[in-house]
């Protein structure tokens, strides 16, 4: 998991950040370390510049559900397509992963730079244990060599600043925030960029969207911060909040999350397959 520099694959990309290409990183799909690895390869072949394990979903599982209610049928209230009904996760006993030997086995296994992300609860992930449990994770993930660390903005000072120092400068970080709420006006996503960008290599702001107002939200602030000199990536978890990935190179991102994953419902949940995504830049000219 060798370690990647934004100006390694972006040559002068703050002196031309208008139509400059920005990092896919895969987010790879799967709840063992097996299904990662094959999804990993899958990434690899599609071109993506680096990949995403989130380490918080190897104490989860999907809980099966009858055919029937898989959501194929149309809802009567959304013109907009089929029905999409997210899978019920039940986490696993801490207990049931060695995180060291998940770990060694990654490292092994993964060719691209990785992005190592331990989502808690509080914004959306799955870790089933205390904070301090999951800094000791985000710690050993760090240990492990990886080339990004993800982090995020709501750490306490503390935990965050014994993280840092353990990166030793050689781990990347991206300051997260994944927000249940929809997107506050362009101005305050702004200031939510200026106030975290201290906090890591890259700024990544997820929000929850639901239609074409908070897409806007997030393309005005997005290119807002296009002439300036912040690394950030920018984005929605709903309707709209595909946007700013699709049209990410005139954006100024610096990043833009992807999938292997296929399927009408990836729009709705803010989303885009990692070969879409790429066709849509060629059609757009942005490449």
């Amino acid at each position: 998991m060798e370690t990647i520099s934004l100006d390694t694959i972006i040559p002068n990309r703050k002196m031309g950040r208008l139509m400059s290409r920005p990092l896919v990183c895969v987010t790879l799909r799967g709840y063992t370390v097996d299904d990662v690895l094959k999804d990993a390869a899958v990434a690899t072949a599609a071109g993506a510049d680096l990949v995403e394990v989130r380490l918080d979903l190897l104490w989860a599982r999907e809980q099966d559900r009858d055919a029937t209610a898989s959501g194929a049928d149309a809802d009567s209230n959304d013109s907009r397509g089929p029905k999409y009904e997210p899978p019920e996760i039940i986490s696993q006993p801490l207990e049931s992963v060695d995180i060291d030997a998940a770990l060694a086995s990654l490292k092994q296994g993964i060719d691209l730079p990785v992005v190592l992300t331990c989502r808690p609860e509080r914004q959306g992930g799955h870790y089933p244990g205390e904070e301090a449990e999951r800094i000791e994770v985000l710690s050993s993930a760090i240990s492990s060599g990886v080339s990004w660390i993800d982090l995020e903005v709501d750490i306490v000072a503390e935990s965050r600043k014994s993280l840092i120092e353990a990166t030793k400068g050689k781990t990347k970080i991206i300051a997260s925030l994944h927000s249940v709420e929809n997107p506050p006006s362009a101005s305050e996503i702004i200031q939510d960029v200026e106030d975290s960008s201290d906090m890591g290599d890259i700024v990544k702001l997820c929000y929850n969207t639901s239609g074409r107002a908070d897409g806007l939200r997030l393309f005005e602030a997005s290119w807002d911060l296009k002439e300036t000199e912040y690394d950030y990536a920018i984005m929605g978890s709903g309707w709209g909040g595909d946007w700013t990935r699709i049209h990410a190179p005139i954006l100024g991102q610096a990043l833009v999350y992807a999938t292997m994953e296929k399927g009408f419902h990836l729009s709705r949940m803010g989303r885009i397959n990692a070969s879409d995504l790429q066709m849509a830049w060629k059609l757009l000219e942005y490449e």
